[in-house]
């Protein structure tokens, strides 16, 4: 699929909009952000903000941009390019202008194919590809990712030397007739679009049934609960708290009721390789904890070569004694049967790549051929 090609637009705060590309014209949608969610608590119905919508014109007397953000256009995205903007507005004063740093919305296949599970669509990069391509087109500058959403390989010509401090990691249990997915009755749905939470939760609650095409934005996904189309969902703790809505949380998972996805609730800043400016814009921004922390996580998911049909969970974090504590999982889709491992080490690059790596090829090992086809 060709890569939309959209002009940059300088947008005013996050609260205005969302972007939308059709056949090489744009145009904004002003949608107000989540923070408009009504208080939620069990057994009440979930607001839903109304997006207002209205069109404007493009302002082409806008100053030419000194870094323009490639991002997808949902409002969690937005939000996380927001942040980055704020950032780098808030360290460098040649970006502090209004007009130095521009938003592009770019749409990705996973945006655009929402009838369907993830894993039928298949393939890697479902979220990134469109915006990796404008990148290397030298639309964008740089370009700002769900560091779950980044395949394990980059993209030739682009470098992803930052990750912002990492919000929490665990996944939020949202519903408004239970308390926890122990609480749920017997035949019970809960909505996911995650494989891994799916076998996570079959695996301890084999008498609840998961609806797998679970799909949308946060907003979809809460709209449809309150609707009655589940009775529960699970959604990752860190996005919520990035668009203000975590009074819809009903309680929050631990970490061994429900082990992240890899790179869960990190985001990642990509820019071209040849492009020392943003490069050193970018080193700026760079929370070395996090990427320490991803690289390990993304090493273990690289040696188990996952695909969107493949259940895989992986967190690296610093124990009390400051070193890195490496845990990794891999299931079969149904949840039948789930192996676990884990690691510790120094908290440095090469020894938490290592790791990573190490508990990759031992849960391959042990799962043997045939197992995620089970």
């Amino acid at each position: 699929m060709e890569a939309l090609s959209c002009s940059a637009l300088t947008f005013s705060r996050p609260s205005d909009l969302s972007g939308h590309c059709s056949g090489g014209s744009f145009s904004v949608l002003r949608l107000a952000l989540p923070s408009a969610f009504s208080k939620c608590h069990r057994r009440h119905r979930i607001g839903v903000p109304k997006a207002s919508i209205a069109v404007e014109q493009q302002n082409q007397e806008t100053k030419v941009a000194l870094i323009r953000i490639g991002t997808r256009g949902s409002p969690l995205a937005l939000a996380q390019a927001y942040e980055t903007r704020d950032k780098l507005m808030a360290i460098h004063s040649d970006l502090a202008e209004e007009g130095a740093i521009q938003i592009v919305v770019i749409k990705t296949t996973g945006d655009k194919i929402l009838s369907q599970p993830l894993a039928d669509i298949g393939g890697k990069g479902l979220f990134t590809k469109e915006i990796d391509e404008a990148l290397i087109n030298s639309e964008i500058d740089i370009a700002v990712h769900s560091m779950k959403d980044v395949p394990t390989y980059l993209p030739d010509k682009t470098i992803l030397p930052c990750n912002l401090q990492r919000e929490d990691v665990r996944d939020a249990f949202i519903s408004l007739t239970a308390s926890s997915l122990a609480d749920l009755p017997a035949g019970s749905v809960v909505g996911t679009a995650s494989l891994r939470r799916k076998s996570q939760i079959l695996h301890r609650y084999p008498s609840l049934s998961v609806q797998e095409n679970f799909r949308g934005n946060v907003q979809t996904r809460l709209r449809k609960l309150s609707e009655g189309v589940v009775q529960a969902t699970l959604l990752a703790l860190a996005g919520l708290k990035r668009l203000n809505m975590t009074e819809n949380v009903t309680s929050t998972l631990s970490i061994d009721d429900m082990l992240p996805a890899v790179a869960q609730g990190a985001i990642g800043i990509a820019c071209r390789s040849d492009d020392d400016k943003m490069a050193e814009y970018l080193a700026s921004l760079n929370h070395e904890e996090t990427r320490l922390a991803v690289a390990c996580e993304r090493a273990f998911l690289e040696t188990l070569d996952g695909s969107c049909r493949t259940p895989i969970a992986g967190y690296a974090c610093r124990n009390k004694d400051g070193d890195c504590l490496f845990r990794g999982l891999v299931a079969s889709p149904d949840g039948t049967r789930v192996l676990e491992t884990s690691r510790t080490g120094p908290y440095a690059f090469e020894d938490m790549v290592k790791m990573g790596k190490d508990a990759g090829q031992e849960l391959l090992s042990r799962a043997g051929p045939g197992f995620f086809s089970s």
